[in-house]
């Protein structure tokens, strides 16, 4: 069976669900549907990046494009070198996921993720080609070839990086004290370069991947390294990012985690009092916590809301002509600044707001939103099931009527593992997290059944 998108691209166990013939065959249709002459190609630092990228790349070139090889970069470098070049990307990762998974996330020609629908055709197409003995494709000349240009020498790279440190000029970070936790991925060598070069005092944690460390104990979804990072060192601020340092969080002064919700919070209040927050309204998606909700509407911002995934966010800004939006797992779009979420430029316009403001990033943090209890757990089941959610409604709807107006529940299948994510907030912590087990019992229960 042919994998199918998620809400960040193809995923799986590595040589498992996405294997070396998948990648192949991905990297041959997605020419076939994007029509690209080159390809850019980036990894983080899994074991299997450098087999799914010998495979890609095969599939690419047989297929009649480029293909450049931008070697262990975060995603938005990616995105930002086929924005530049006006090439279709792809990147290597399963983000923060374990090392055993790994993704391929692709990128149209400009550097945006892909629609629903293209993504559907590229679905069709691998089905197609999976499933066919005698796959054919250019020759001669017209088969592509592997790049040893820019994406050797580094100047895309380079140009990311420049865009990134440059986004708040001529102002600098000089001063700032901070901790970077690079989670042993694709932002090892590339954050401490950013901040280090605005000024700041930097200390670097998870920057020695070795295959198979990505996430382990480190980055954004394990931010308990960074947070005692930041109270030995005495230091203002802490970014984690994930594998693909697509997605950021922060750590204060005191050790305390500042998510996305609150990120997006700092910024989009910081944004809207300088004029930059075009029609005074930030995009999210339905996992936002109620606080940053009731906390936009003191502030006088609109909020829309979308399904969860940042390309949907993207979409939204883009259809709105809007300039920021984000997700509460730390994916935060400047719009004006980049085509896709990218940490360590999120991470820079944080610590500006943060300079700008004079006041400690726990100050800023609690003052500018205060979160309703939420609580989440996930189920985990024998394989993807985008049914099951469904099969709870009834379940749901008695839980909504019995909470009100003091609290919501989200249901929904990740997009990319086999889990049910369950999600109750309410007022009253206790209630929310009864409210959770009980739904989670009843979902496993469904799950033992078959």
């Amino acid at each position: 069976m042919a994998p199918r998108f998620g809400t960040d691209g193809v995923r799986g166990v590595a040589n498992e669900e996405l294997t070396a013939e998948v990648a192949l065959a991905l990297g041959r249709v997605a020419v076939e549907v994007l029509c690209p002459s080159r390809f850019i190609i980036g990894r983080d630092t899994r074991r299997s990046g450098p087999m799914l990228e010998a495979a890609l790349v095969a599939g690419v070139c047989s297929a009649g494009a480029d293909a450049e090889l931008l070697g262990v970069v975060p995603t938005p470098a990616v995105a930002w070198a086929s924005a530049d070049r006006g090439a279709a990307g792809a990147m290597i990762s399963a983000s923060h996921n374990p090392f055993a998974d790994n993704g391929i996330k692709l990128f149209g020609p400009g550097g945006l993720k892909l629609a629903d629908s293209v993504e559907s055709q590229i679905e069709n197409a691998l089905a197609r080609d999976l499933g066919s003995t005698a796959v054919t494709g250019p020759t001669h000349d017209a088969i592509g070839t592997v790049l040893t240009g820019s994406g050797v020498d580094g100047s895309e790279v380079e140009g990311w990086l420049s865009a990134v440190s440059s986004s708040i000029a001529p102002r600098r970070l000089d001063g700032l004290s901070l901790v970077v936790d690079c989670a042993n991925g694709a932002a090892t060598g590339h954050a401490a370069r950013v901040y280090s070069g605005l000024g700041a005092i930097v200390r670097v944690i998870g920057d020695e991947p070795d295959g198979v460390n990505i996430n382990d104990g480190v980055g954004s979804t394990s931010p308990a390294a960074l947070a005692a990072a930041v109270l030995e060192a005495g230091a203002d601020l802490g970014l984690a990012f994930d594998g693909d340092a697509d997605r950021l969080i922060a750590i204060d002064e005191t050790g305390a985690v500042v998510d996305g919700d609150r990120v997006l919070a700092i910024l989009a209040t910081d944004w809207s009092a300088q004029g930059r927050l075009a029609g005074d309204t930030v995009v999210v998606t339905v996992m936002t916590n109620l606080g940053f909700h009731l906390a936009m509407q003191r502030a006088g911002i609109q909020v829309v809301s979308t399904a969860v995934g940042d390309r949907y966010v993207l979409e939204a800004l883009d259809e709105r002509q809007l300039s920021l939006g984000g997700e509460q797992s730390g994916h935060v779009i400047c719009r004006d600044l980049a085509t896709t979420g990218d940490g360590l430029l999120t991470g820079v316009q944080l610590a500006d707001a943060l300079v700008r403001s004079g006041e400690p990033l726990s100050k800023l943090a609690t003052e500018i939103m205060t979160s309703v209890p939420q609580v989440l757990r996930n189920v985990r089941l024998p394989r993807r099931d985008e049914t099951l959610a469904e099969r709870l409604r009834g379940d749901i709807e008695r839980v909504e009527e019995m909470l009100g107006a003091d609290g919501r529940v989200l249901v929904r299948a990740s997009g990319t593992e086999p889990l049910l994510r369950i999600m109750v907030e309410h007022v009253d912590p206790e209630v929310a997290d009864r409210t959770c087990e009980q739904l989670v019992s009843v979902a496993e229960r469904l799950v033992g059944s078959g």
